[in-house]
């Protein structure tokens, strides 16, 4: 269990193997989520628009200690045009290297 204030939130940013599609989302374990869009990628289980797009390469994420400021942020990038989307992108990872393996996943 977290410490009392501790908390984490994630606005993280996914795409496909090709990078063709970006899509932003809010999660409270990074972890969990991607790994909901990997399943939902899997053949005939597309219930999602990550899924339909097989968007669960992770190349960017924030964290937070409030959901309402992770939520406003989502709300914020969402907004974007895919070029300020990858201008974002490239100031953490500027290789658009998936970033999966560093969070512990495998896929």
């Amino acid at each position: 269990m977290k410490p009392i204030g501790t908390h984490n939130y994630y606005v993280y940013i996914v795409t496909n193997k090709n990078k063709t599609v970006l899509y932003t989302g809010v999660t409270n374990n990074l972890q969990a989520r991607l790994q909901q869009h990997y399943t939902n990628s899997q053949p005939f289980t597309h219930k999602s628009f990550a899924g339909k797009y097989n968007a669960y390469h992770l190349l960017y994420y924030e964290r937070f200690e409030y959901i309402q400021h992770a939520i406003a942020r989502e709300k914020e990038i969402k907004g974007w045009l895919r070029s300020k989307k990858e201008a974002l992108i490239n100031t953490t990872n500027p290789e658009w290297r998936f970033l999966n393996g560093d969070i512990g996943l495998s896929f």
